[in-house]
């Protein structure tokens, strides 16, 4: 697919989704303008926009506690469960190794 820039857009496969967002008339003139200063287009100024806010939210620590506090939380609920089948059905479950760098 060509993009307005004359460029093909790189995106449009299967393993990408659409996103549909509302911008107010100036946000979105504002864009528009720096897209065509650039050379570019709306989609990859957005784009670019949302790498850039992913990589201030990656070194937030505080948001990587909560993560943590997070990913916690979904083990201690899948232990909960995998013990809930094997009281169920009268199964052992195989302890999980831990994973050295080794491998």
């Amino acid at each position: 697919m060509t993009t307005p820039a004359g460029g093909t857009d790189r995106h449009n496969s299967a393993g990408v989704k659409t996103l549909a967002i509302r911008l107010e008339p100036d946000v979105h003139t504002q864009l528009t303008l720096i897209a065509q200063l650039r050379g570019s287009t709306i989609t990859d100024e957005i784009r670019k926009a949302l790498m850039a806010h992913i990589a201030n939210v990656k070194d937030n620590t505080d948001l990587a506690s909560q993560a943590e506090s997070a990913m916690a939380e979904i083990e201690r609920e899948a232990a909960a469960r995998r013990e809930a089948i094997a009281s169920l059905f009268g199964t052992e479950q195989p302890t999980e190794k831990p994973r050295g760098r080794g491998r």
